[in-house]
């Protein structure tokens, strides 16, 4: 299978904030609103709703409405290429 070094230069770029990286690992726990996010930073909606765009046009998080609310969660298939990147990476460098 032929890598995608697009979509892993994506990934990076996305995981290159440490409020991005913060974020990721928070839904690690599960789906959360964006008003849940909002309440372990100092930051505003704005801001928040930047760093999710981000996110989510990388492929790492899913983002759906849930009435006035937007809802965010990894992205299992996304979280599965990055991984296999490293996984990969690990077993070259075991040989």
């Amino acid at each position: 299978m032929d890598k995608d070094y697009v979509q892993y230069t994506l990934f990076m770029k996305a995981l290159a904030d440490e409020t991005r990286v913060k974020i990721f690992d928070m839904l690690s726990k599960g789906e959360l609103c964006a008003c849940n996010i909002l309440e372990d930073f100092d930051i505003t909606q704005p801001t928040l709703s930047y760093h999710m765009k981000i996110l989510s046009e990388s492929g790492l998080v899913n983002s759906r409405r849930d009435g006035v609310w937007m809802k965010y969660s990894i992205n299992k298939d996304g979280l599965d290429l990055l991984k296999n990147l490293f996984d990969d990476i690990s077993e070259s460098i075991r040989k």
